[in-house]
């Protein structure tokens, strides 16, 4: 591996576990290393990496504020990890970052400037609708069903986080923990290329996430959803003393 995706390993933080975070990568789908774009100036693949890595090999320095979670309480910090849902076949989620603790299970998918993108929405297959994922978990088959019937999110992925919600539910159910999606998203202000990034857009897209939020959450779903800025995840780690020196590195490579 030492030798291996020579600029994927540049795109990593020095400090970071290189071999430990590209053989994760390695073994996920999406092609990230052999097709180059985790080197690219736009790639989400890889300000996870560089955020989440460094916990690959120390999970217990990892702490969030949304979901709270106490450094110590991480038993351990994945990288590209699948969720699969209860059948074979098919296709099932891949999530950017797997969260275990003593007895929950935390998922988190991040986006950088995916939302601002112009892209084909993704939908469902009637798969989807088999009765499989249990009482609990009624404001997700809701939201599934509106999507199936027409509602449009411009910029809010909602297809994909209901997909998320689902494999990890079947996942923490196989291993009895509770289990929350976390969606952490950027704002950057341009694109690499420049290209600005109307302030509408941004508001939109925070709109579109709190209506999603509204509807999916209730005192008795069994996924707990809630998101997180980048900029309000740093700033969090910039106050916790094991982490300041990681931030900075982080901060001075990535503006999100």
């Amino acid at each position: 591996m030492s030798d291996s995706f020579p600029s994927a390993r540049a795109a990593l933080l020095d400090h970071l576990p290189k071999d430990l975070i590209l053989a994760r990568y390695q073994m996920a789908a999406g092609a990230e290393l052999t097709s180059g774009k985790f080197a690219s100036p736009e790639s989400s693949a890889a300000l996870v990496a560089n955020a989440f890595g460094f916990f690959a090999d120390r999970p217990g320095l990892l702490c969030l504020p949304c979901p709270p979670l106490a450094a110590g309480e991480a038993r351990a910090v994945y990288l590209e990890v699948e969720m699969r849902f209860p059948w074979r076949g098919g296709r099932h989620p891949w999530l950017d970052v797997a969260i275990e603790t003593e007895t929950a299970l935390i998922g988190v998918e991040s986006k950088r400037y995916e939302p601002f993108r112009k892209g084909r929405p993704e939908s469902f297959s009637d798969a989807y609708c088999r009765p499989v994922w249990g009482d609990a978990m009624a404001p997700f088959e809701a939201m599934r069903d509106a999507l199936r019937g027409g509602r449009c999110f411009r910029f809010l992925n909602a297809c994909q986080l209901v997909k998320h919600a689902f494999g990890l539910r079947t996942q923490a159910k196989r291993q009895g923990r509770r289990v929350t999606l976390l969606y952490l998203y950027a704002e950057p202000a341009a694109f690499p290329d420049g290209r600005p990034i109307p302030p509408g857009e941004i508001a939109a897209h925070r709109a579109e996430l709190a209506d999603f939020t509204t509807e999916v959450t209730t005192s008795a779903v069994e996924v707990v959803f809630c998101s997180l800025s980048w900029r309000e995840l740093l700033q969090h780690w910039a106050t916790v003393p094991t982490l300041a020196d990681h931030t900075a590195a982080f901060r001075a490579r990535f503006e999100v």
